[in-house]
């Protein structure tokens, strides 16, 4: 963690959106991730307080605004006050009849 960021692969644990840091570095070497709409392609690319992440989990899109870079994992609630939900839907397939 630097002074002002911290590595998008360690946010993505202590925020509690992956379980582990290897789960989140193939989530970000898949391509699934972005950085105020660049695309992320390394775990050491360093994030900011202020930065809007948006991922891919399965089917579902999380939108997230990280308000305040977090200092460990914590409990849920504790990861939950790091950051705000700024969009989240669910990619379900069209129906056609």
């Amino acid at each position: 963690m630097t002074a002002d960021g911290i590595r998008l692969d360690q946010l993505l644990v202590f925020l509690r959106l992956t379980k582990s840091r290897s789960l989140a570095q193939a989530l970000i070497a898949s391509g699934h991730c972005r950085i105020n709409g660049q695309r992320a392609d390394r775990p050491g690319t360093v994030v900011r307080a202020g930065s809007v992440l948006t991922m891919a989990q399965g089917r579902a899109v999380r939108v997230i605004r990280v308000d305040h870079l977090p200092v460990r994992r914590g409990p849920s609630a504790e990861a939950q006050s790091c950051y705000t939900i700024l969009e989240a839907k669910l990619d379900a397939p069209s129906c056609a009849s």
